[in-house]
């Protein structure tokens, strides 16, 4: 349990060591398994991301011949850090991975990546001791994102995703306390992450993922080789915090730990997309549906929403743009949902979409704008306003986004989901008995078996 009167790093770090899987309520437990099969099944479809064979190509010149899995690769071996950094790469490469939207982070694509690296190195290890240190990663990379108080300076799914996976790491392998808290301040040497690629568009935002989780694999392993760290990682002078976030309170995130669990309060992706673009590709939907909306019937499609969203998908629709980009430009793929006729998906990414000047002409007439919500973390609410040729005009509000806790996937749509991205990863036929097995994952004396098959490895 943590201790009110030690700094945040020891609160933290005491949080992970302590956790059981019988401290978490259902809720919490049943979105750990949830959102577990969710970043297996992403990652899997990251195989055939751009980029991907290039990322594992670099990997393996650092090193080849461990015992660990890559998603989707059956052949594949590589040591921990290596394992940790292409599985994580693979998880985020697509924008489909699930996100904690209060925090701004992507806590499961760097967690799942580190724990599967250590579960085959060093397991076995149980189901239920895997989830537990789930819960507590997610715990701490959300709390620091939620301790922010100003918006994103650095990309914060890699800068505060290090802490949750050196986190989830301890609390799976629980060593000395002394050398989980030098593990925190070798996260902290190792932190970084810049927004510079999310501006240009570039696959450098799922590498600083995969960097984040190889660096917290690195980041144990020399505090249990005896390095000592930085004893006031988070809040320290240079301390993350006031290092990557300048303004913050942590207080009630610290007050809330092993009382609030954050693992349920994650959002789905729904769509291959930036999260902060999928309320307007719902919007799109909806005025589609209802209002019959079409590429020809449409003027134009103004959307408002808080200052995050326009910062993080506002950007415009031009020629030659690369996959990255396209996947963080709201109306681009607003446009390809209105052409397509239904929502944006994994298929729709391709050179001919990119460059399709019909679907280019239409993003033209779809824009983010900015209201006045103060909040510089919301995602909602949210109003569209789609002005038709025929001179009607249709306003609708989003008070959530599609996948939020208050509008989750239903089971039959989450399932959907993992069907097509294994099948885009080459691996369609172990989607009834991945899932089987997630059921029970809680259950199982080793998680490995778990991590194998979506690997696709024949020994699963």
């Amino acid at each position: 349990m943590s201790n009110p009167g030690a700094n945040p790093s020891e609160r933290l770090v005491d949080h992970a060591l302590s956790l059981r899987w019988s401290d978490v309520d259902q809720a919490a437990q049943a979105a750990a398994r949830t959102f577990l099969h969710d970043s297996l099944c992403v990652g899997v479809a990251g195989r055939n991301a751009p980029f991907a064979d290039a990322v594992l190509s670099a990997a393996r010149a650092w090193g080849e011949g461990g015992f660990c899995s890559v998603l989707g690769r059956p052949d594949v071996r590589l040591p921990a850090p290596q394992a940790a950094f292409v599985n994580a790469f693979q998880i985020h490469s697509q924008e489909f991975d699930c996100v904690h939207e209060p925090a701004v982070v992507h806590p499961l694509a760097t967690i799942v990546s580190a724990l599967f690296a250590e579960v085959e190195r060093s397991g076995p290890y149980s189901g239920e001791a895997v989830l537990t240190a789930l819960v507590a990663g997610v715990d701490v990379s959300t709390s620091l994102g939620v301790a922010a108080s100003k918006p994103l300076r650095f990309f914060r799914p890699a800068t505060a995703g290090i802490f949750g996976c050196v986190a989830a790491l301890v609390s799976l392998i629980k060593p000395d306390r002394q050398v989980a808290l030098d593990a925190f301040g070798y996260a902290l040497s190792f932190a970084s992450g810049s927004m510079q690629a999310h501006v240009e568009g570039k696959a450098t935002l799922p590498v600083q993922m995969g960097q984040a989780a190889r660096n917290a694999v690195s980041a144990l392993d020399l505090a249990r080789a005896g390095l000592p760290g930085p004893s006031q990682s988070i809040d320290g002078k240079f301390g993350y915090l006031p290092l990557f976030e300048g303004a913050f309170d942590l207080d009630a995130a610290l007050a809330d730990l092993g009382r609030r669990f954050r693992i349920a309060e994650v959002s789905w992706k729904p769509y291959p997309t930036g999260r902060a673009a999928q309320g307007c590709i719902v919007a799109t939907e909806m005025l589609m549906r209802d209002h019959g909306l079409t590429p020809a019937t449409l003027e134009r499609l103004t959307y408002s929403a808080p200052p995050i969203i326009h910062y993080l998908v506002g950007r415009p629709a031009i020629e030659g743009m690369s996959v990255a980009y396209a996947r963080l430009c709201a109306a681009w793929l607003s446009a390809v949902t209105l052409t397509r006729g239904r929502p944006v998906g994994l298929n729709d990414f391709s050179e001919a979409s990119l460059t399709d000047p019909a679907v280019l002409d239409l993003a033209r007439r779809i824009e983010v704008v900015v209201n006045d919500n103060p909040d510089p973390a919301a995602f909602a609410p949210a109003e569209a306003e789609a002005c038709f040729t025929d001179g009607r005009e249709v306003r609708l509000t989003l008070q959530s986004q599609f996948g939020a806790p208050d509008w989750p996937l239903s089971r039959e749509q989450h399932l959907a989901k993992a069907a097509a991205c294994l099948a885009f990863g080459g691996l369609p036929d172990i989607h009834a008995p991945l899932a089987a097995l997630i059921d029970q994952f809680d259950l199982l004396d080793d998680a490995a078996k778990a991590f194998r098959l979506a690997a696709g490895r024949d020994d699963a």
